[in-house]
């Protein structure tokens, strides 16, 4: 099986790596060391996988032999067996092939997450926080770290947009399927009938990426500077701290004034405008897909949806998945969003693994 073979080269690649990092060549230059050692860490879980196939088919193969005993009952034992090794193996085998897929280059990076309310007016925006709040409790939840780079609130406690940067261990793997219209159906609290509306809010979810990856010339972008407006102390509406960059070829316009340093919100800006300018070149490459998602997003109206997040139901149905629909919207709402994520990665890396097939 090809599989297999692909199996016995990671194999053979990870027992490579780990007799290369005890070398004192390599202990001794650290930068070397790191790549290796994340090398080696990526492989592991392919590896530990395989060695976990080969001690099931081992047992599999023991319990075959045994099928033919004159003792009716140690032929029932090792028929037991079988069955339970084989049912391992299938289990394992679907695993392993998930593990063997190409790797997204981007899992491992942090993200850029906008959060912007679409149909619904101010029910839209309140929203617009509370799905905000419900990402910052689930980084918080992974050891994540979560920076504001810019807000529009309103005065009722909303967001017309939000964008922040969330970096840690491999958070664009986890965040990525969040990208879409998101759509809640409840009571206002301004609706005094009683009567449920429903609205909406966009998210996208975009890869950081630096200046290696995407280079960016400083002739092609204006640079404005401004008083900061909001919570912010004695500064506000007195320095030039808040930056407005236009990146010319494109029209792209990107604020940040979150920080009291004009450096800084310069800085968190241009890192924006890098993960849009790379999201742009990633839509090209895939024209199709990208442009089913660019008009969900534009749009954001509230029957281009990709989940439902329902109150008095305490109900959350993710559209893109054949009867996922969790009742715990509260929980999820306080952080516990892999009972979501989990289910729609596992159905991607399925399609994924699928389209690989077919292919084949």
């Amino acid at each position: 099986m090809e599989w297999l073979n692909k199996l016995e080269e990671v194999e053979a690649r990870y027992q490579e790596l780990s007799e290369q990092m005890a070398e004192p060549s390599v202990i001794a230059d650290p930068s070397r060391y790191q790549r290796i050692a994340k090398q080696t860490a990526d492989l592991a879980p392919v590896v530990e996988k395989f060695n976990l196939w080969k001690k099931l088919k081992h047992d599999a193969e023991s319990a075959r032999s045994m099928l033919d005993e004159p003792d009716p009952e140690m032929a029932a034992l090792a028929r037991q067996e079988l069955d339970q090794a084989e049912a391992g193996l299938a289990d394992l085998g679907a695993e392993i092939k998930v593990l063997l897929l190409p790797k997204d280059p981007n899992d491992d990076k942090g993200v850029i997450l906008e959060v912007r309310a679409g149909t619904g007016g101010g029910e839209a925006t309140l929203f617009a926080a509370e799905v905000f709040r419900m990402y910052v409790r689930y980084a918080e939840s992974q050891r994540w770290k979560v920076e504001i780079i810019s807000s529009n609130e309103t005065g009722i406690g909303g967001y017309k947009e939000i964008i922040a940067m969330i970096t840690g261990d491999r958070v664009y793997s986890k965040m990525k399927f969040e990208s879409g219209v998101h759509r809640v159906q409840r009571v206002p609290q301004t609706e005094t009938q009683g009567r449920v509306h429903t609205s909406a809010v966009t998210i996208a979810v975009m890869p950081q990426v630096d200046e290696v990856e995407v280079a960016i010339d400083q002739k092609d972008l204006r640079i404005d500077t401004y008083c900061s407006s909001g919570p912010g102390g004695q500064s506000v509406n007195t320095t030039y701290s808040a930056v407005r960059i236009t990146h010319l070829p494109t029209n792209l316009v990107v604020t940040c004034q979150d920080e009291k340093s004009q450096i800084k919100n310069k800085a968190k800006a241009l890192q924006v405008l890098r993960s849009r300018l790379f999201e742009i070149e990633a839509e090209k490459r895939q024209a199709e897909q990208a442009e089913q998602r660019r008009s969900m997003v534009r749009t954001g109206d509230r029957s281009e949806k990709i989940r439902t997040y329902n109150f008095p139901q305490n109900r959350v149905t993710d559209h893109r998945v054949p009867g996922l629909t969790v009742y715990e919207l509260d929980q999820i709402l306080q952080g516990a969003l892999n009972k979501l994520v989990e289910p729609v990665t596992a159905h991607f890396q399925a399609e994924r693994l699928k389209s690989v097939r077919d292919a084949a």
